[in-house]
């Protein structure tokens, strides 16, 4: 049993490296650099410097690891509960029963508002642009969206994830290019470390001007990175 109503068919899209980077090899023969790749270079990473000079690099690589292992682990059981429809066991291991617990946050608050699950990790891409993967296609209270999972440390405030918004236009963008589709919404389902639920919405009448800053950090990564 599955919770997912297959109406696309999502094929996967191989990873290559190109003179020691990461890209998608879409169908279209091309090499083309991902979401992450794209945000990651043209943000403003100030702020970042700013707090890995204040702490050390060896006590911010250690956060970010643990961090990301977390996030990992709590991607893996939602995953595993979409493909199966079986709500996983955590096992023993501390970490592990911290990322179910997040999961099930997200479990409860989420997923209980998703009607339709069109596909999990799915792929996607603009041909000759960009490619990536998305957590979650699907119907979220009634209107196709694309949704994401995100751990955090500690709360978020709205003015510090644009780069979520961007991720989520960026793959609708590419399941209407692919797929004839028309999305225009997306949502971002975020657990803590304490199990504090947040979720941050792009909305249709928002979603034009989301649109045109993702192609602008687009265009902003081939002028001056690729």
């Amino acid at each position: 049993m599955t919770l997912i109503v297959e109406r696309y068919k999502y094929e996967k899209i191989e990873r290559t490296s190109v003179e020691g980077k990461r890209k998608y090899l879409t169908p279209d023969g091309f090499a083309v650099a991902s979401v992450t790749t794209i945000l990651d270079a043209t943000k403003d990473k100030t702020h970042l410097h700013a707090w890995r000079k204040r702490i050390g690099e060896q006590k911010a690589t250690e956060i970010t690891t643990e961090a990301a292992g977390v996030g990992t682990r709590m991607h893996k059981y939602l995953e595993d509960y979409i493909d199966t429809a079986v709500w996983p066991s955590p096992g023993s291991n501390p970490y592990a029963q911290q990322a179910h617990k997040m999961a099930e946050q997200i479990k409860q608050h989420a997923l209980s508002n998703v009607d339709e699950i069109w596909g999990s990790e799915v792929n996607l891409y603009v041909p000759q642009m960009y490619a990536g993967t998305t957590d979650l296609v699907g119907v979220y209270k009634g209107n196709p969206s694309i949704m994401d999972f995100k751990q955090s440390n500690k709360p978020k405030k709205v003015e510090w994830i644009e780069d979520y918004f961007l991720q989520l236009v960026a793959y609708a963008e590419a399941h209407n290019e692919m797929h004839g589709t028309n999305i225009c919404e997306g949502h971002v389902f975020i657990c803590t470390r304490d199990c504090e639920y947040q979720q941050f919405d792009i909305w249709p009448a928002e979603y034009e001007e989301w649109r045109k800053e993702w192609y602008d950090r687009v265009y902003k990564y081939y002028e001056s990175y690729a």
